[in-house]
């Protein structure tokens, strides 16, 4: 029988943050840091994995996201934030060391943790998104893109407006599952890019939907549009960065974000090595942006031999 996860809240920097965990930890701590749409749930399938490996694994909810709190409503989003809450969390557990595990924007905060604190650090694995050592140019993308419409203010809120959260999520869900980039004709708006004809992923279930649903209910999505949408210009300048710890990226081929300005040139011309000499990178064929759900067992296989690569001496 699997092991249970357990769920708490853990007052982190004034706010009461959502944590899910599950496993020991004989061999160590594994963090996972989810993206947008996703909340701790999206990381299932992994912490199960790890916990049954003799891992402990600790998922948060980011700030503003599912069970966690929000920031006050005239606090600016901030990347810092999100590192100094991943230490804080660390903290709380008096847990020296951890392995990282990023995906969409929660690689960002997994990837600056490392830089900031290689001390608290084991290794980084992350899904989808390369080390980006400046932020992200969206100059050459056409006006309907998803970025460039959810950083307009008021523009996103309107859009979701028409429809029930649950639509709302099954929708991101539907058209970011697939390898192209979601991008609005002129008098479209992004919602409007997929109807309640058009299936779920088959891997994506009625019940996931409703556990995302459910928290994105409690949540709503003002603070997820400033995070990571409206910061992304806000993402530090990093040209001198060196990493101290290894790093694993994957990266699914059918991921719509493969095709993002400068992603692929960034994984296959070697620019990630030069900030980071211990680097590996996997490509998984059939790989979608959610590539952790999709295929649970490709990437709980290409994480544990990750962890397994990295032994962690665990202080008595």
């Amino acid at each position: 029988m699997a092991q249970e996860i357990e769920h708490t809240h853990l007052p982190i920097r004034g706010l009461n943050i959502h944590v899910a965990q599950v496993g020991k930890g004989e061999l160590g701590t594994v963090v996972f840091l989810h993206g947008f749409p996703e909340i701790w749930y999206s990381w299932r399938h992994q912490m199960l994995a790890v916990a049954a490996a003799g891992y402990r694994a600790i998922a948060p909810d980011c700030r503003g996201y599912g069970l966690s709190d929000q920031p006050p409503e005239n606090e600016e989003a901030s990347w810092d934030d999100l590192v100094a809450d991943v230490l804080a969390i660390l903290d709380a557990y008096s847990i020296p060391k951890a392995f990282l595990v990023g995906k969409d924007f929660g690689a960002m905060p997994a990837y600056e943790f490392a830089l900031q604190h290689p001390d608290r650090t084991c290794g980084v694995m992350c899904l989808g998104i390369p080390f980006n050592p400046a932020p992200m140019s969206f100059d050459t993308m056409p006006e309907g893109f998803y970025v460039l419409r959810w950083r307009e203010p008021g523009r996103a809120e309107a859009d979701f407006g028409r429809y029930d959260v649950r639509r709302v999520v099954r929708t991101i869900y539907v058209l970011f599952a697939g390898a192209e980039i979601p991008t609005a004709k002129e008098g479209q708006e992004i919602m409007d890019l997929a109807d309640l004809s058009t299936p779920l992923p088959e891997w994506f279930t009625e019940e996931d939907l409703d556990a995302y649903a459910k928290l994105y209910e409690k949540s709503g999505f003002r603070y997820p549009l400033q995070m990571p949408y409206r910061a992304l210009h806000k993402i530090p300048n990093r040209m001198d960065a060196k990493f101290q710890v290894p790093v694993f990226m994957v990266m699914g081929e059918k991921d719509y974000c493969f095709k993002f300005p400068g992603f692929e040139t960034a994984l296959k011309s070697g620019a990630m090595e030069t900030f980071a000499p211990d680097l590996k990178i996997t490509y998984i064929p059939e790989g979608s942006h959610f590539v952790q759900e999709q295929l649970p067992e490709q990437v709980n296989e290409l994480l544990l031999g990750f962890l397994k690569d990295l032994p962690v001496v665990v202080a008595a």
